[in-house]
């Protein structure tokens, strides 16, 4: 059985995993959950899947935890420290890092210094820090496996196909819920708006980077990473229809795409089980219920976010970390309506031509660097109230 740590087991992606392991009972066995403040959700799932440990960061909501699981041999930890302790478990093999923004970092820095496997939900992790993440990836000879659809999509692509070298890549992005619209409607668009993806169903800050392409520029940064690209083989086009889930072209020519319905299940699944393919009862595509695929080139002059990712990208350093610390200040400040939906791009701008820029990074750069870009994005924020 594959033993699997589940760090943010009460989000999206976290529940779904859990979906995966219940419909694979003698596959999978969950050794270690963690929420950030659900409580009563990670109650629920440790009383039905039995971890060894469960972890609440929210410390105030410790007892309450513990006192529900007390008939039960699991050991509960505390705070947000806990996450790397128990990264690092023993009686895991793959660690499933579901955790929101780049408090992922260091948890899954402690995982792959243990040995562990990393399916990795947790796009900031290689956003803040992937080079170092990568070269610790090589040196303690461990496998990242995505679980972001696109980065799954070239992943499934790339089996078998170790010796040919790729021309470019291309992730494909839906469009989110502004597709076609202009700066003058966004300028007035609000988060009841944003909320509304068209195809996934995902947590409230994916959703709000989805809608202002961040989401996609984020996956620039991360696949640039996971497949060690350059910034030019990186495109982004714009399949509304979100059954093409990235394509992968190679030096003669040759293009390879992963198809199917959007379910996030399909690639947790597949980094949980890799190498191997599981039998399920997800939805299965059909062509004739898509007669029609079509393709745009993404509007980056609207949608300035993914512009801003791929300027980081191609700075390098620290700068990416700026953008990831000042992107998640300003998501949250929209959705508590304290900023425009167009005013988050320009937040994010101004924080990357002022906080210091490190062209060589280390762990405690890249930790500075998020503390200062959130303390700037938050100023900023505060004297743009809307």
């Amino acid at each position: 059985m594959k033993r699997i740590t589940i760090l943010g087991s009460t989000g999206s992606i976290g529940t779904q995993a859990l979906e995966v392991v219940r419909d694979h009972p003698t596959v999978f066995k969950v050794t270690v959950l963690s929420a950030l403040k659900n409580s009563e959700l990670l109650i629920k799932q440790a009383l039905e899947f039995k971890p060894d440990v469960v972890v609440i960061c929210d410390e105030s909501k410790y007892i309450e935890v513990k006192n529900a699981l007390s008939a039960l041999n699991i050991k509960v930890l505390a705070g947000e420290a806990a996450l790397s302790e128990v990264a690092a478990y023993q009686e895991s093999d793959v660690v499933l890092t579901a955790l929101m923004g780049s408090v992922g970092l260091e948890p899954t820095i402690t995982a792959i210094k243990a040995g562990k496997d990393i399916a990795l939900a947790n796009k900031e992790t290689l956003v803040v820090a992937g080079e170092l993440i990568t070269k610790l990836a090589v040196e303690h000879q461990v496998k990242i496996l995505p679980v972001d659809s696109e980065h799954s999509a070239i992943f499934q692509c790339l089996v078998g196909e170790t010796q040919n070298e790729i021309e470019k890549i291309y992730l494909t992005a839906s469009g989110g819920p502004f597709l076609g619209k202009s700066k003058d409607f966004l300028s007035t668009v609000k988060k009841e708006q944003a909320l509304k993806h068209p195809n996934w169903v995902m947590g409230a800050k994916i959703t709000i980077d989805s809608a202002s392409l961040m989401n996609k520029g984020l996956e620039v940064i991360e696949a640039k990473w996971l497949f060690d690209l350059d910034v030019d083989q990186i495109d982004v086009i714009v399949h509304p229809q979100s059954i093409i889930h990235s394509i992968v072209q190679f030096t003669d020519g040759s293009m390879k795409a992963q198809l199917g319905v959007p379910d996030m299940k399909l690639p947790i699944q597949y980094a949980l089980n890799y190498p191997d393919r599981l039998k399920n009862d997800f939805k299965r595509f059909n062509f004739l219920d898509y007669p029609n695929f079509s393709f745009q080139k993404a509007d980056m002059e609207t949608f300035r976010n993914l512009e801003l990712a791929f300027t980081s990208l191609r700075k390098g350093g620290n700068m990416p970390c700026i953008l990831n610390a000042a992107n998640e200040i300003v998501v949250a400040a929209f959705l508590n309506d304290k900023i425009g939906f167009l005013q988050m791009s320009e937040v994010i701008e101004q924080c990357m031509a002022e906080i210091s820029f490190v062209e060589k990074p280390q762990l405690s750069d890249y930790l500075e660097t998020d503390k200062h870009s959130r303390i700037l994005a938050g100023e900023l924020v505060t004297k743009n109230i809307v």
